[in-house]
């Protein structure tokens, strides 16, 4: 089976009638930055027909204490198809670990007007800036942002319907969707145990649902605004509301779902040679109390925190010389982020869960569309006496 499967992929990228995505030119102006999804729905509006990308990066990683990891952490292939003047469909499917399958998106688009499209399907939460700019030649570092993985959590996406489009008066990008939501987790009949799949140093993690199968019984409301106008500059504001789901047979239950309300802001700045962004995610959960007692994570190793938070800062500058077609970034990030950033019930916080890092490191950007990087981090958490753990971390992305 899996030998027809990449035969098809082989197939459809080297005999079909298909475009190719532009070469990548990621621009260093955050204004007019786009992700693997935006590049598919622009790059064929001239003619019908295919347009196939992707994107890909191996990781080398060695932590304090551990053994050295050499690991292909994820290669992806892009497929976008447009059927006419106003109907796309784009789909992205990821193979991670080499032996880990995924379909990240999956969704139809339609174009009511220039400005203002409905789409439907398997889509990125908009949450934050990585969740949904995460291919490997536009974030600095060779992993994600550790307070992306344990609070957004990225890769973040679940199966709506909603809009998408842009205000170009207001210099606004918007979208506005309705998605299912995390999975609260599991009852079984047999043996009448609830197992949990929120909660610990991952706080909502375990609870993405990726479009597999997924439950709904509650709807969640997800939303962004992106602001472009002042020169350089990029902001984003992105909220989402709702509650978890559950199983039919204990959605009634008191805490076999929480609820979410979960507030994200983030910036991005460029001028000449010098880069900066940071980001702030807080979200207040209810009903965690009842939720730990029901799946039994009553003890500070495994219980869902009632707030979640966290934030990073980072600049970076080029060393190259501005009309270099290569550039090297150097870069220093900050991160600061609390699953257990407060806990109900007489449950204690768990201090190991009060984390920070220091990131340092470089970005080699050799041609466009792929970068070497190489970075080493300070990792500690609010335990008194912890030793910091250090890790460097060496890799290469490409994007096409």
């Amino acid at each position: 089976m899996k030998k027809i499967f990449f035969g098809l992929l082989a197939g459809v990228s080297l005999f079909a009638s298909a475009q190719t995505a532009p070469k990548d030119s990621i621009p260093t102006n955050p204004q007019s930055q786009q992700n693997a999804a935006q590049r598919l729905l622009s790059s064929n509006l001239s003619q019908k027909g295919l347009t196939v990308g992707g994107y890909g990066e191996v990781h080398l990683n060695r932590a304090t204490g551990k053994e050295t990891n050499l690991d292909v952490h994820r290669v992806v292939m892009l497929f976008g198809y447009k059927f006419n003047e106003r109907t796309q469909f784009i789909t992205e499917i990821e193979f991670e670990h080499v032996k880990e399958v995924y379909i990240e998106q999956a969704f139809l688009q339609y174009g009511l007007t220039d400005n203002l499209n409905v789409r439907a399907g398997l889509m990125l939460v908009p949450m934050g800036i990585v969740n949904e700019y995460h291919e490997p030649t536009t974030f600095n570092g060779v992993e994600r942002p550790s307070m992306d993985k344990a609070i957004v959590p990225t890769t973040w996406r679940e199966i709506g319907l909603g809009v998408s489009g842009k205000w170009d008066e207001a210099s606004l990008r918007y979208q506005a969707y309705m998605f299912n939501g995390f999975n609260s987790g599991t009852y079984d009949d047999a043996t009448g145990e609830y197992t949990g799949k929120l909660g610990g140093s991952n706080g909502l993690r375990g609870g993405r649902q990726k479009g597999a199968e997924s439950k709904m019984n509650n709807i969640n409301f997800s939303g962004k605004l992106d602001y472009y106008g002042l020169p350089g500059l990029r902001l984003g504001l992105s909220g989402y509301f709702g509650r978890t789901q559950s199983d039919r047979a204990v959605e009634d239950i008191n805490g076999a779902d929480v609820g979410i309300a979960m507030l994200g802001l983030d910036a991005r700045y460029a001028y000449q040679r010098f880069t900066a962004r940071g980001q702030f995610i807080h979200a207040s959960l209810s009903d965690t109390e009842e939720y730990n007692a029901l799946y039994d994570l009553d003890n500070s190793k495994d219980a869902l925190g009632s707030e979640l938070q966290g934030w990073y800062l980072e600049a970076a500058y080029n060393l190259l010389p501005m009309d270099k077609k290569q550039q090297l970034y150097a870069f220093a990030r900050y991160e600061d982020f609390n699953t257990h950033a407060s806990v109900e019930g007489g449950i204690s916080e768990n201090l190991a869960y009060d984390r920070d890092e220091w990131t340092f490191g470089l970005t080699y950007k050799v041609a466009p569309g792929a970068a070497f990087k190489a970075d080493y981090q300070l990792k500690n958490n609010a335990i008194a006496g912890n030793p910091t753990t250090k890790q460097l971390n060496l890799g290469f992305g490409v994007w096409f």
